[in-house]
């Protein structure tokens, strides 16, 4: 297994630079990821109860929270009549957010290996694993908060609510890590990709605030995240593009 693999990465390092079959994967990731990622923002509550505006959305505030004031905070007291309401859709947007991990895991894995067999650096290839140990640090992520918002219903204190901080911020600097290896795979792409790959990587920087200060920039992840995906489907889309149009062959995945 590990010769063919050997073998396989050899082989495609041989080949000249040309657009890859990887680069309709990742359109395709893409823009499924476009579409469900509107679509689950609607699942989630849209607004809190008495959270800091530096939050954002209330699942961020969710992601950050540190104590029972938070969770009053962002789902309310018994007594108010939208707990239920909150706390039902907080669910129901975490149970179908799974389906979203794979989505943007696809999404940004394909849009690396596309890279890899268009610049043939070793790093890109390497760099696809990153959004997948993010997707895997959002499920236990996910599974922390499921339990979090059980005992906080049954008007108890979680244990897990300890571990949280520590899959929410791997998460977020693995996804800003890879939108980094983005913006710079980008500008070896050209003048005007280069431009771009330069704001992606600078858009990567709110993440280390939001992390350090979630209260007041938290809101800052979405839009950080948004510049690597945006410009990853941009390339995507013109690679495919260039490709119909010109009638260039896409390479295959994985023939030498």
């Amino acid at each position: 297994m590990v010769g063919w693999l050997q073998h396989s990465i050899k082989a495609q390092q041989s080949r000249p630079p040309a657009p890859t079959r990887w680069w309709v994967a990742t359109l395709a990731f893409g823009i499924a990821v476009l579409l469900f990622g509107l679509y689950l923002g609607q699942v989630f509550p849209q607004t809190g109860h008495d959270i800091a505006p530096g939050f954002g959305p209330p699942v961020l505030a969710f992601e950050f929270a540190s104590g029972q004031a938070d969770l009053e905070a962002i789902f309310g007291f018994f007594t108010d009549p939208h707990q239920v309401t909150r706390l039902a859709a907080m669910r129901a947007g975490n149970e179908q957010d799974y389906f979203y991990m794979l989505l943007y895991a696809g999404f940004l894995a394909s849009g690396c290996l596309a890279l890899w067999r268009e610049l043939l650096l070793r790093a890109l290839l390497a760099a696809a694993a990153l959004p997948v140990a993010a997707a895997l640090c959002d499920a236990y992520e996910n599974s922390l908060l499921f339990d979090i918002q059980a005992a906080f219903t049954a008007g108890n204190y979680s244990p897990a609510m300890a571990s949280l901080p520590y899959p929410v911020a791997a998460k977020f600097m693995l996804l800003a890590a890879t939108n980094v290896v983005i913006g710079a795979a980008a500008t070896k792409l050209g003048r005007w990709w280069a431009l771009v790959g330069s704001v992606a990587i600078l858009a990567a920087i709110p993440t280390v605030m939001a992390l350090i200060t979630p209260a007041a920039f938290a809101w800052a992840l979405i839009p950080s995240a948004a510049g690597g995906w945006l410009l990853l489907l941009a390339l995507a889309a013109t690679r495919s593009w260039r490709a119909l149009v010109q009638k260039r062959p896409l390479g295959d995945f994985g023939r030498a």
